[in-house]
């Protein structure tokens, strides 16, 4: 059964007031309105909660016992809906967004520290994917938006570009290559390197962009998440190539980055979120954040 809250309103100012014409000057309608809305709620309970005389207001028995019912029901919706709009103009609430994992190295920590401290009360949870499981959560409704590899368009998601990521070579500090700020694909062709596996979202984009070039290089070992590729660099395994975002600042002080270029092979990462959804206001606070940084 709907609730009708008009008809319960009605009820219950009738019921507080004694008085048609109190009751319906409290409500702000008139009386004729008023009489609709209670006669209304009374045919939807099937029965009968106010007897009126010329005279005078009563309730029925019925109407008594309910009375103190009502007006808990009331004031329990009313809470409640008081509720859900503080919550939606204080942005409170919990936020669930998928993103590539080196967004979550580079990109996303300054954006949620920032988030963080101007709603502190919110709880954040990062499912770190691969480009296309991203896509995945965000289509399943297990995340609120994402951010992945342009691309991987679908019809229901919509997209918006956030920054441009240039691959680099990473060494540690006494590889032959270590002292060269810039460097041609060419010239990687005698070292060995860690390369993305075909697993990764970065390889048929690496593929595609180095196809004219044609360089020979020697993959001699294949990972899929760049933060591997990183620790076998700083391990001195070999030279690896991974976006610049895997990268963190510090972290590994032993590493070198270095430009690649002829031809230089960016990636675009973009924001995505169900086309026609809408976010939660934790979400939209984020991601509202998100476009601001980008």
């Amino acid at each position: 059964m709907n609730v009708d809250i008009l008809g319960l309103e009605a009820f219950l100012a009738i019921a507080e007031q004694g008085r048609f014409h109190k009751a319906a000057r409290e409500l702000h309608i008139t009386q004729t309105a008023l009489s609709r809305r209670l006669q209304n709620f009374e045919d939807q309970l099937g029965v009968k909660l106010v007897e009126r005389t010329t005279r005078s207001v009563a309730l029925t028995p019925l109407g008594a016992s309910f009375q103190p019912q009502a007006r808990r029901m009331l004031a329990e919706l009313t809470d409640t809906l008081v509720g859900i709009r503080e919550t939606g103009l204080a942005q409170r609430g919990n936020v669930v967004i998928a993103c590539v994992p080196t967004v979550g190295v580079r990109y996303l920590p300054e954006i949620i520290r920032e988030y963080a401290d101007r709603h502190p009360s919110n709880r954040i949870r990062i499912l770190d994917h691969a480009s296309s499981g991203v896509v995945d959560a965000v289509l399943r409704r297990e995340a609120e938006f994402g951010i992945t590899l342009a691309g991987l368009r679908h019809p229901e998601l919509e997209d918006r570009p956030l920054l441009t990521d240039r691959f680099v070579l990473i060494c540690r500090e006494d590889h032959p290559l270590a002292g060269r700020r810039r460097l041609r694909w060419r010239q990687l062709e005698p070292h060995p390197l860690v390369f993305v596996g075909a697993g990764s979202g970065n390889r048929p984009l690496l593929d595609s962009a180095l196809a004219a070039a044609a360089p020979r290089l020697r993959s001699d070992y294949e990972v899929q998440r760049s933060s591997t590729a990183v620790g076998l660099a700083a391990a001195g395994v070999a030279a690896a190539i991974v976006p610049s975002l895997a990268v963190q600042p510090g972290t590994h002080p032993e590493l070198r980055v270095i430009q690649l270029f002829d031809p230089v092979v960016s990636r675009q990462l973009v924001l995505v979120r169900r086309r026609g959804g809408e976010l939660s206001p934790a979400a939209r606070a984020l991601f509202d954040l998100v476009v601001r940084r980008s």
